[in-house]
């Protein structure tokens, strides 16, 4: 299977301060698209150390924003449309990291302000031995059932990517577009009355747990628990649909460790970079083969197919708007 991709501030107190060859990256939590292992191959390889950080997109832009007089992050990892931001708004540098011309167009700034590096598909990640005997649902339509109230979760659309990213997701399912987020709006009032949780942060472990029975998340962190976790986990391509995503990095402008920056950004975009990024099950921004044994862990490639590229750029000038209509309206 071959899958080419078209990827409130925190206190600075919580970052430890980077040394000579050390870098600070905003938002790679260890916990997320297993940066865990990218990081420890970065402090292997390149002898650069950079300290866990677990902001989310919309916080990290807002720290990169604060700080622009005096920059603390090196480099940046966020969700497509806040690194379109980031670069439009001037918290990112232009930069072109080695294998950066093989990132298909679309999904890069013509200047290298942002790039993809890897992307996933939005769905459900689902804990099935904490749904108490409720089926494992299919659709979006499922989860404003009774039987689901109080098990369904999904990060902060106001402020969380991968929440925006649900967001567009079933708004596309009941009929919306990146110019109407009506659908979207109602589906959301209509799971708040089943009593939904809504964090701010990655909640990989309270999937895990069990507290989150369904979570709106990517593949890769569903096939994460499913094949490396104790227990009964799923990802579900939602019937009505969904969309592909990718993520996106930044050398972040005046970064007071730029060079160690740059050799960050080349190795996440190199092969070895790459194929840490597979192995994690994401599929990686630069156009490879996925490894046969990582491959035939995915949904079949006809489920894939439900899920759909959009305009990332109207995709970003939408955001803002959607996170204030759901704060005012569903929140």
């Amino acid at each position: 299977m071959k899958h080419i991709c078209i990827a409130a501030a925190v206190t600075i107190a919580s970052i430890l301060p980077a040394q000579a060859e050390d870098a600070v990256c905003y938002n790679c939590p260890p916990q997320w698209a297993d940066w865990a292992s990218m990081l420890t191959a970065i402090e292997d390889k390149l002898g650069i150390t950079m300290p866990h950080d677990n902001k989310n997109s919309g916080q990290t832009l807002s720290q990169l924003l604060a700080e622009k007089a005096s920059p603390v992050a090196d480099v940046a990892y966020y969700g497509v449309t806040t690194g379109i931001k980031a670069g439009n708004e001037g918290a990112a540098a232009a930069y072109k990291p080695e294998g950066f011309d093989e990132v298909p167009a679309g999904l890069k700034d013509p200047e290298g302000k942002w790039f993809a590096i890897h992307y996933g598909t939005l769905g459900f990640f689902v804990n099935v031995d904490a749904l108490g005997g409720a089926p494992v649902p299919q659709c979006f339509a499922d989860l404003t059932q009774p039987e689901y109230r109080g098990m369904v979760g999904y990060l902060d659309p106001s402020s969380a990517f991968v929440g925006y990213a649900g967001a567009v997701a079933a708004n596309l399912a009941f009929g919306g577009d990146l110019e109407n987020f009506d659908p979207a709006i109602e589906y959301f009032k209509e799971l708040a009355k089943n009593d939904p949780i809504v964090p701010k942060q990655t909640s990989f472990a309270r999937v895990v747990s069990g507290e989150i029975p369904i979570l709106f998340d990517y593949d890769f962190n569903a096939y994460r628990g499913k094949y490396e976790e104790e227990g009964n986990f799923e990802f579900v391509l939602p019937c009505e649909g969904s969309v592909r995503v990718p993520y996106v990095m930044s050398l972040v402008a005046g970064a007071p460790h730029e060079e160690a920056g740059k050799k960050v950004l080349d190795f996440i975009l190199s092969d070895e970079g790459q194929a840490i990024w597979a192995n994690a099950y994401l599929q990686p921004a630069r156009p490879v083969d996925l490894p046969t044994d990582i491959a035939a862990k995915f949904l079949p490639a006809s489920d894939y197919d439900r899920a759909v590229a959009v305009d990332y750029a109207e995709m970003e000038k939408a955001q803002a708007d959607f996170g204030e209509r759901y704060l005012n309206e569903v929140n």
